[in-house]
């Protein structure tokens, strides 16, 4: 019964290649009439790109270069950006070592007020307004807010 389904599907099969092959042969002539008619009518073309290839091949590699520069100079990491991004970082660095001198300075403050006594009599006097006995201290008060100016002319009415 195997042998018997084995052949009928091989034979099927068979039947289907042999139909397949057909058809190609058949549909063959129109095919390459088709190829011919494309090759005619694009022989023109062919021939244009024949004769210009170098001339197209020099103006491909000019736009390409121009390309790769104008990316080069003004593309996401081109030399625009560069210059911004070197810019920033000098202003930063140069903002670093100013906060890191500041805090030097703090550090030396501190380290004195912590083992200098002449230091913390300063800061004593100075913020705390200790004085020591029979001195006498004299604070000035502080000078009332300024307005600022509102750059309107005040109307002058005697004349």
């Amino acid at each position: 019964m195997r042998a018997a389904i084995g052949q009928t599907i091989y034979q099927a099969k068979d039947r289907a290649i042999g139909e397949a092959i057909r058809q190609a042969k058949d549909q063959a002539p129109r095919a390459e009439a088709a190829a011919a008619r494309w090759i005619e009518r694009t022989r023109p073309a062919w021939s244009w790109l024949a004769m210009e290839w170098r001339r197209l091949g020099t103006v491909a590699a000019v736009l390409l270069i121009v390309g790769l520069l104008l990316h080069a100079t003004f593309g996401a990491n081109g030399m625009v950006v560069y210059r911004q991004k070197r810019a920033e970082m000098q202003a930063l660095q140069s903002e670093v070592d100013r906060l890191q001198k500041e805090n030097n300075r703090y550090v030396g403050q501190i380290r004195s007020l912590k083992t200098d006594p002449a230091a913390i009599e300063k800061e004593a006097r100075e913020q705390l307004r200790y004085a020591r006995p029979g001195e006498v201290v004299l604070v000035a008060p502080d000078p009332p807010p300024q307005k600022p100016p509102t750059g309107r002319v005040k109307n002058d009415t005697t004349r």
